[in-house]
């Protein structure tokens, strides 16, 4: 029993040791990547590259493409024209114009005909004919024959599907969760879809539609969080739960979501606060602009022209001087969270870019030309 129990503990420990995060940053105009600690995984000597993604990264030497892993080993031939990122370990790549699918190896895939070829994400993958979008997993296999005029990303494991002028909600494995009858559909989470169907707006809950009263406009759900924001025909925001109904009434005139047990609200559409979920103002409304709490209690406020971090309790706890965005491989993304992340922050001053900590303090005391979000690497 112990000997096993010592095997478990020097596994856990092996994959604790190999599992790290990898950031893309840019240092005398060429791209490398450092770790968490602000150590270099690989030496910037590349003039372009990307995030990485499914433990390899695209990197371009000579005008071509090829592939990284977190050692900085070539581990794909730098050879393509153009590349997309791996996932479920295949990626798109581009030779002399023609698309086509290749595995870790470099080894070309047959995939199933398509007019256009798409990506992999989150394991799937579109295909397209006669102007109709199906699916595709890694293996080659049609999960859903195209029969859909449009299909979003998945998130949370589920898609927005689009039939003519109506939204439906699909599955990972192109299964009808929500039939394509809405004018308006949100995404997935936790079981609850904001909707519109007929001019009403409401939420999709056990595959029942519930209208919401007075709303002209609903966001979608977080997941984790009861709260989600909407508005009423006079444009004002308010607070609904994941039953549809009215927790803080519109009041407001520009709201951002809970996160953490706080919400940034402003009344006058120029000045911010936070409230609680009861609508209790804790913060004052007296910040030109503010984004939501991260896990580590701090928010990024924007008291003059630049950004600073406060607490919970509204004080100041780094200094307003910062750019902060969400990265700009990521910045066009949905929901890319803006501040802290896994104890550090990606934040730019006097055009560099580097991560901060809680305490405000810069990691390696290193700015860079540019710097992008954390990603998990092996």
């Amino acid at each position: 029993m112990k000997k096993i129990a010592f095997i478990l503990m020097m596994a856990f420990f092996g994959q604790t040791l190999i599992a790290q995060k990898a950031a893309l940053v840019r240092q005398d105009k060429k791209f490398g990547y450092i770790n968490s600690n602000g150590d270099w995984l690989v030496q910037p000597t590349y003039l372009k590259a990307g995030d990485f993604s499914d433990n390899v990264a695209p990197v371009m030497k000579d005008k071509k493409w090829g592939f990284i892993n977190a050692k900085g080993d070539v581990v794909i031939k730098i050879i393509y024209d153009r590349v997309k990122a791996f996932d479920s370990g295949l990626a798109l790549v581009e030779n002399d114009k023609r698309w086509f699918y290749i595995n870790k190896k470099g080894e070309e895939v047959d995939m199933p005909p398509s007019d256009k070829f798409y990506d992999f994400e989150d394991g799937v993958a579109y295909i397209k004919r006669n102007e109709m979008i199906g699916l595709i997993n890694p293996k080659g296999e049609v999960i859903l024959e195209p029969s859909y005029d449009k299909i979003m990303a998945f998130r949370n494991g589920h898609a927005k599907v689009r039939k003519g002028e109506n939204w439906g909600l699909i599955d990972m494995k192109g299964k009808i969760v929500v039939e394509a009858i809405y004018q308006q559909l949100g995404d997935f989470s936790e079981g609850i879809v904001r909707a519109m169907k007929n001019d009403v707006h409401g939420i999709i809950r056990n595959g029942i539609f519930t209208k919401v009263d007075g709303a002209d406009k609903i966001w979608d759900f977080k997941n984790g969080e009861n709260l989600t924001y909407a508005n009423n025909d006079k444009k004002m925001a308010g607070f609904i739960n994941r039953k549809g109904e009215w927790v803080i009434l519109p009041q407001y005139k520009k709201v951002k979501s809970f996160s953490n047990g706080l919400a940034p609200v402003s009344t006058d559409g120029k000045l911010w606060g936070y409230i609680n979920e009861k609508g209790t103002l804790v913060i004052p409304i007296k910040f030109r602009d503010a984004e939501t709490f991260s896990k580590e209690g701090l928010a990024p406020v924007k008291i003059s022209k630049l950004w600073g971090f406060i607490d919970k309790t509204g004080e100041l706890v780094i200094d307003d001087k910062y750019v902060i965005t969400a990265g700009l491989l990521t910045m066009f993304k949905k929901n890319v969270q803006k501040g802290f992340i896994n104890g550090l922050a990606r934040v730019g001053l006097q055009k560099k870019w580097g991560y901060i900590d809680t305490k405000g303090n810069l990691l390696k005391d290193t700015w860079f030309q540019n710097a992008e979000l954390f990603v998990d690497v092996k």
